[in-house]
């Protein structure tokens, strides 16, 4: 079934605005006119809404953060789902690229870099999804002030994502008041329960807020820098990744400081690390590598932008196209530059970067909000191993005890459930599980939606 075509969703807009009042045509022009009627090489059987374009998050500095709006199909309910929030990390690396594209979008991106075929467990079956390319600078977001690129950090990423969801609301008032969520990997591990802590502390002495927040999901998530480093240094020596006079030097060099800013001590034994792990994906670590693509990135943790499979490249054959960013209403501005999966230079020049983000899960944990936490445990950049040592700095009360959870008879990974955090691995998936394990990961984010915990009975 296609979507409405546009004469049906002007009427309906019509209606919402006329329930709203008249201030708010205007705003859902707008709307209108960031609806995507097709996109290029698009299936024929699509069956939901999207959107796309700019939100402009600081006039005087002229940033503007693009986003992607994908709605649920409509006999699923796509009016009532909850509307859920993804970022990517890297930092420097684009939502659009990743998320949408090759982890939890509806549309895979075929090699000739042309064509889409669609992804049988996309996450917008379960709610609606909106990726956003964050900071300005990523992907097809922008500043009309250059030293903004190159003075990118987490204070200002949280703020300015903060100020798109306001103005974002502001354009689709039929998302006021439902149910919200905020999901993203890597270092969105920083991303995430940053705005998050502003969404909530801002929601404080409203009664009906219309940022209707509820909880959060990270996976393979960057988040106490001391704790990290420990459990990755862990993961590849007991991985046989590295030697042991490596890994003592690592645990002795890397023993402190910032894990953006690594001591002199710490690069060299990273250094020596990555020359005994050879040609691997430290991403995934049991898949094949791709050489062509390898240079893209460092091998480092904290350093590195985002898993980088071949698929990347249909991306940028993909999103550089005329016709595609047309349809996305995209680079509308014609920025000075290639659209690139990541952007070394926000990632090269990021600015602040706190340690831990362990304060900030305490400070929601005690708020009563949903959090879950996920791993992939054939990753080696923020591996299973690192996540468990910051989740158990939390030192949280167990309520279920470490068990394995099950797809049709298998076990697809283990969890444990906390007061107030659930953690569950997927096994065999590296740093982007829903790549990896398409099917597992999107039954961990309905059991997530639907706060239940992974089912434990052989029967599921």
């Amino acid at each position: 079934m296609a979507p409405p075509p546009p004469i049906v969703q002007l009427s309906y807009l019509f209606h919402i605005a006329h329930g709203l009042g008249y201030c708010c045509v205007g705003l859902l022009g707008d709307q209108v006119k960031d609806r995507i009627s097709e996109l290029p090489g698009q299936p024929k059987n699509v069956d939901f809404s999207q959107y796309s374009g700019y939100v402009t998050v600081n006039q005087n500095a002229g940033r503007a953060l693009f986003y992607w709006l994908i709605e649920s199909p409509v006999n699923r309910g796509a009016d009532s789902r909850p509307l859920v929030l993804w970022l990517n990390g890297g930092p420097g690396c684009s939502s659009v690229a990743y998320g949408a594209a090759e982890e939890i979008g509806p549309f895979r991106i075929r090699p000739d870099g042309t064509n889409l075929f669609l992804n049988p467990y996309a996450w917008n079956k379960l709610a609606n999804l909106l990726f956003l390319e964050s900071p300005a600078g990523v992907g097809f977001s922008y500043s009309n002030t250059g030293s903004d690129l190159y003075t990118a950090g987490d204070q200002r990423t949280a703020e300015d994502a903060y100020t798109f969801l306001v103005n974002w609301f502001e354009r689709f008032p039929q998302y006021k008041h439902r149910d919200f969520y905020i999901a993203g990997e890597s270092y969105a591990g920083h991303y995430v329960p940053q705005l998050s802590q502003i969404v909530y502390e801002r929601n404080k002495g409203i009664k009906n807020p219309v940022i209707n927040f509820k909880g959060f999901l990270v996976g393979n998530a960057v988040t106490d820098d001391y704790h990290d480093y420990v459990g990755t240094f862990e993961y590849w020596w007991t991985h046989g990744l590295i030697s042991d006079s490596t890994y003592r030097s690592l645990r002795v060099a890397c023993d402190s400081g910032s894990s953006q800013h690594p001591s002199v001590d710490c690069m060299s034994a990273l250094r020596s690390a990555e020359m005994e792990q050879g040609n691997i994906d430290p991403y995934s670590i049991y898949t094949r590598t791709c050489n062509t693509t390898a240079s893209l990135r460092g091998h480092y943790p904290w350093m590195s932008r985002a898993y980088d499979p071949c698929t990347e490249r249909y991306s940028n054959i993909y999103f550089n196209l005329p016709e595609v960013q047309k349809a996305l209403h995209a680079n509308v501005t014609a920025i000075p530059y290639p659209w690139k999966t990541c952007s070394d230079i926000v990632g090269d020049y990021w600015a602040d970067s706190p340690l831990s983000m362990l304060p900030i899960y305490k400070e929601l944990i005690a708020a009563g909000l949903r959090i879950w936490v996920y791993s992939g445990d054939t990753d080696a950049v923020v591996p299973v191993t690192a996540t468990r040592y910051s989740i158990d700095a939390l030192k949280l009360k167990t309520i279920t005890n470490w068990y394995p959870w099950y797809d049709n008879g298998k076990v697809g990974g283990w969890s444990q459930v906390y007061k107030g955090l659930t953690f569950v691995t997927v096994t065999g998936a590296g740093h982007e599980v829903p790549l990896h394990r398409p099917r597992q990961s999107f039954i961990l984010f309905r059991s997530f939606l639907e706060n239940k915990p992974m089912a434990a009975s052989t029967n599921n």
